[in-house]
């Protein structure tokens, strides 16, 4: 299941993000989207996990999360 994570904290790295959610279950890939021109995250990204048990465990403890100050939004992507 393709994960969309909002509200992130500007600082936050894709290998912080990623290790967030491994805490729940398998990361199949972690894709932190990045402005071109400023080289620094735009707040949002994207987690696949092949299991649909572990995607739902995560979006439920994680949903509405404060990380680094942010509280974080996780549903399923469109």
């Amino acid at each position: 299941m393709k994960l969309l994570i909002r509200n992130l904290a500007r600082t936050t790295t894709e290998a912080e993000l990623q290790a967030l959610f491994e805490a729940h279950g398998t990361v199949q890939s972690c894709d932190l989207v990045i402005d071109k021109e400023t080289g620094s995250s735009k707040g949002f990204g994207f987690i696949e996990m092949p299991k649909l048990g572990e995607a739902k465990i995560a979006i439920n403890t994680l949903n509405g999360k404060n990380i680094a100050g942010n509280k974080i939004r996780v549903k399923k992507a469109e």
